[in-house]
Order: structure tokens, then sequence, then C-alpha cells
């Protein structure tokens, strides 16, 4: 089967260009996004912060680092360390993520400086400048998915399936996260960044970025002294070999679905996992729900979705289920210029919330 070769250019995805502009022009921007309706107090009771749950989890996290990276310093050498590093990776590369996602948001802990101190350990972790990606986070809870304005989509089409599967191993994604450190830490800014980064936050920017580059060539001379590659399994690179979890998880929190709309059900994604990736992942499973709500912090998730759960697309059953309904949409939006998967909604549920869409070319496919 031939297809239209006009119909898999890619769109402008920066911050700066003609996408930009049509959002704006189109109401986009900054949009009245839907919410299910939930009373007034029992939203207040959601939004309820504490310090006890985060502080359960990142005793657990941080414990566990410590403990791991002792048994792999410790068995440096003999097989016996492996398993000691493949969780320590997983505790390091994927849960940081997380933590660095809900302390960015202030809702993981009641207490201000606890969530600040959180989230500057996992942003080093995760290898992000953690005023940029605070500024950036924002924009991408304003205007998620809009394309011209958020600056976190994973999924550009056509998506280069290539770079999403290597993702998992994370080399490109990591070099690339290290590239924009070390030109941050020259005071190098682009267009993006100063699009969504207040000019008053540059410089404390451009700080933080030689904090982590500090602590990188501190890392690299206690190698050389010792003349070990230890420091680099403790520092750095499990970032790559321990992301699988992070972007396992992550991908499944959009991709295939809606881009340029103002309902979340039509481009977020609420799954269903096991245990201990909800704890790895720290319930962002639940990601329509985040979404909507994004004051509500991690632990009461759950509640949230079994309030709201009625008027969302039936959550996805598993992980597997999930990728099993996205890797077919985001390989047909590959040559399908505006395919989208929207997903049916319960009879209970409100519909879903078209009328910006509707002023745009349909990109469903379906004539949605």
């Amino acid at each position: 089967m031939a297809y239209d070769q006009s119909l898999v250019e890619k769109r402008d995805y920066s911050l700066t260009g003609p996408s930009a502009a049509r959002a704006l022009e189109l109401g986009l921007a900054s949009a009245e996004w839907y919410h299910s309706d939930i009373p007034r107090k029992v939203m207040k009771d959601l939004m309820a912060r504490s310090d006890q749950p985060a502080i359960r989890d990142t005793v657990i996290w941080l414990g566990l680092l410590v403990l791991t990276g002792i048994g792999g310093v410790y068995y440096w050498g003999s097989w016996v360390c492996l398993p000691f590093w493949v969780v320590y990776g997983v505790l390091y590369g994927s849960a940081c993520d997380s933590r660095w996602h809900e302390a960015g948001h202030g809702t993981a802990f009641r207490t201000g400086w606890m969530n600040d101190i959180v989230y500057q350990i996992a942003s080093f972790m995760v290898m992000r400048n953690p005023v940029n990606w605070r500024w950036s986070h924002a924009r991408h809870h304003t205007d998620t998915i809009i394309v011209g304005r958020d600056a976190e989509i994973g999924f550009m089409h056509p998506t280069n399936v290539w770079m999403k599967f290597q993702s998992f191993v994370s080399p490109l994604d990591a070099y690339q996260s290290l590239k924009v450190i070390v030109r941050n830490a020259i005071g190098n800014m682009n267009a993006d960044e100063r699009d969504y980064i207040p000019a008053a936050e540059i410089p404390k920017a451009i700080y933080a970025a030689r904090v982590h580059v500090a602590i990188y060539a501190a890392t690299l001379i206690v190698a050389l002294w010792l003349q070990s590659f230890v420091p680099f399994m403790l520092i750095g690179l499990p970032r790559l070999y321990g992301c699988w979890h992070m972007y396992m998880t992550g991908l499944i929190q959009h991709g295939g679905l809606a881009e340029d709309v103002v309902d979340h059900r039509l481009n977020s994604r609420t799954c269903y996992m096991n245990p201990i990736s909800r704890w790895i992942y720290w319930n962002m499973n639940y990601h329509v729900e985040h979404h909507m709500f994004p004051m509500v912090p991690y632990h009461a998730l759950p509640k949230l979705h079994e309030l709201i759960k009625d008027d969302l697309p039936m959550a996805c059953p598993s992980i597997w289920a999930a990728y099993a309904e996205m890797i077919p949409a985001v390989l047909r939006q590959r040559y399908e210029k505006g395919y989208y998967l929207r997903k049916d909604l319960p009879a209970t549920a409100r519909p879903y919330r078209e009328e910006l869409h509707q002023n745009v070319p349909d990109r469903s496919g379906m004539g949605a």
C-alpha cells in the first residue's frame, strides 16, 4: 500500500515557531480544561498534604539506595554484585523521576523544604536542570500536549520508533540531557527555555547546571584517583542502565493519544499497575486523574480514581495492555496525519470536551 509522503512531514514542535502562533490563535494556550465534577469538600480533603506518606517512602527509597550501593561496592569484581546494581539502578534511574515529579509539584510533602531537598536530589539523578524543568513542567500542565506550547511532548509526529526503543537504556537521551546541563552551565539558554523560564530565573538555572557539572567532574576525579569504575556505577551510569522502568511507565502516559485538545481524557492514559511499579512510579499510573487535578498528592490518587472513574475512559488493565493499544496507534501516526486513539467513554461519563478541538482539522482519522 502506498502512502502520501506529504502526510508524514514532521510537525513544528518548537515553542517559538508557527505552531506556537497557531495555538494562541485557536485559544489552545492556557485554555479552560475539562474537569470531572467533585464536591468542593471532597476535593479539599483529597488535596490535603501530609509529610508521613512521603517521609516513609523516601526513607525506604534512600535506605535501599544506600544498602544496594554498599552491596554493589562490597561485592565488586564478583557476579554477586549484579543483583545489587540492578536494584540500585532502578532506584536511581527510575524512581528518581517520580520523586522529581511529585516534589516539583510541591505535593509530596506538606513541609516545603522537604519537597525542595528531594526535588534537587532527584533532578540530579534524572539529569534535569531543576530550574528549567520546574517551569517546563508547569507549562506541560497548563498546555498539555498542545503543539507549540508544551515542551515535554514525548511523541512527536511522525514518531521515531528507534529512538523510543533505545530510550529503555537511554544512551542518546542521557547524552542529550547532559549536553543541556553543560550548555546551561556555560550560560547558554536556548529559545524554548527562554520561552517558559521567567527571565529572573535564568541565573538560577545557570547556577544549578554548574553545580551538576561540578558533581560529575568530582566523580571523574575520584574515579581517576581510585583507578576504579565504581564511582560511575554510583553516580551517573545508573541513569542509563536503570532508567528502563521510568520509560516503560512514562511512554504510556500520552503515547498514541490526541494533540491539541482541552480534555485530559483524550490526551492522557490511566493504567493499573502492580504494587511495586506503583511504588516506584508514585501512583502516576493514574495519569488522567493527575492531569485533571495536579494538586492532589500521589498517595490520594487511587481514591480520586475511584471517585471519578465513571467519567473517564476505561483504565488499561495492565502495562502490557497499555502498550498493546498504544503501539498500533503510534505506528499508524507515522503514516496517517492527525490520527489518534480516541477511547470510548462509559455511558455514565459526560461527553468529551471538543469545542476547541473542532476548530482545527479532524485529528482522529475517524471523523470524531
